[in-house]
């Protein structure tokens, strides 16, 4: 299958084809034609399969379809609406619409917290056809009359899950209220949880369903392995197996504070990293993956919320400092390697009183993690 036959247009196809992508993925295939319909759509898709291009690029090409009868869009209005949980996946899916719209004829922000809101609130009063946002800004910028909801005709919801696991189903709701009842509603997650599922039933109507990230499907393809290690010695054991690759490596903390007291170790140990966690602004956790992705530090320490959402790819290693509370979070972590076909190991350092997480880990993967030598 190409992606000439998804019923894309020629402007999109010749942005497509620029970017070196040739086939589309299973997500892509599936949403891309279900989308262009019309109807609503429910996706489970994880990072890494290529779904942000699987809503963005049929979303463009109706934008453009339509801005063609439409008037240009007016102050402080937007067409197309798409929430994220976080900064860094705003900033992506920003980056994804940019890339393939432009051939197009559209406009696009990006509004998130932790930046001065000034700027965004100038860019929304002259109006965008398309706002990617984080819940909690786009409220304070409602609620400053930058941004009138009253155009919206499309919906998208990406990474439904970490939205509900980060709290913003209230702010969710607040906005499902302000916004168009007639409208194209997509939501993407990575599982079909009981909870996704009734969020799913007050926002879309007979939405198409589509499952192409089963829960293991990111860990069938990743080489798993585990170290027993107490705590107090795992410091000193992580500089010592992240000393013997010359690879770069994502590694992650329960807590910020973790995480800052790891970067200190290792640059002690003579290893380059670099902490990406909430208590950072944005532009120090813009810097921080920039050069991590540009190869100027080994090591990126990162707290789950703040690695939600990052896109590395040809990343090889993956190693949990310690293991999550919530098993699940363990498939998000480990599924950042081992991503569009390539090979990734998944390294866990586990202490004797992190076995129950190990047991809830093992139960939702459905298999042992091999016990590694030291």
């Amino acid at each position: 299958m190409s992606f000439n036959t998804l019923g894309l247009s020629d402007s999109l196809l010749s942005a497509i084809a620029q970017t070196g992508y040739e086939t589309p993925t299973p997500i892509q295939a599936q949403a891309i034609p279900a989308i262009l319909t019309g109807g609503d759509v429910m996706a489970a898709a994880q990072t890494g399969t290529g779904k942000t291009a699987g809503f963005v690029l049929p979303m463009l090409q109706k934008l453009g379809a339509e801005g063609d009868i439409r008037s240009k869009v007016g102050p402080g209005r937007v067409r197309a609406l798409i929430l994220t949980p976080t900064r860094e996946l705003a900033a992506q899916v920003q980056e994804s619409i940019q890339t393939y719209g432009k051939n197009e004829q559209l406009t696009s922000a990006v509004v998130f917290g932790g930046v001065n809101i000034n700027p965004q609130l100038r860019v929304l009063r002259r109006g965008v056809d398309v706002l990617v946002a984080t819940p909690g800004r786009l409220l304070d910028l409602f609620q400053q009359r930058a941004v009138n909801f009253d155009d919206i005709e499309m919906l998208i919801l990406d990474e439904a899950d970490r939205m509900l696991d980060m709290g913003f189903i209230r702010d969710i709701r607040k906005i499902l209220n302000l916004i168009p009842k007639e409208r194209q509603n997509l939501m993407f997650s990575a599982t079909f949880s009981k909870d996704i599922r009734a969020l799913a039933n007050t926002i879309c109507r007979n939405p198409v369903a589509i499952d192409v990230a089963p829960r293991n499907s990111t860990v069938e393809a990743i080489s798993q392995g585990m170290y027993w290690v107490e705590k107090g010695d795992k410091p000193h054991f992580l500089s010592r197996l992240i000393g013997s690759t010359q690879d770069q490596v994502l590694v992650f903390s329960r807590t910020k504070h973790g995480a800052n007291k790891l970067v200190k170790k290792l640059d002690k140990d003579g290893i380059t990293a670099l902490a990406i966690h909430g208590n950072r602004s944005q532009a120090q956790r813009t810097r921080a993956l920039d050069e991590f992705k540009r190869n100027k530090v080994q090591v990126l320490v990162a707290t789950d919320i703040a690695a939600r959402g990052i896109d590395i790819e040809l990343l090889s290693l993956v190693i949990n400092f310690d293991l999550p509370h919530v098993a699940e979070d363990y498939v998000h972590r480990i599924g950042r390697t081992g991503r569009a076909g390539a090979s990734g190991q998944a390294i866990s350092l586990v202490s004797s009183d992190e076995r129950k997480q190990l047991r809830g880990i093992e139960k939702l993967i459905k298999r042992k993690i091999p016990v590694l030598s030291n």
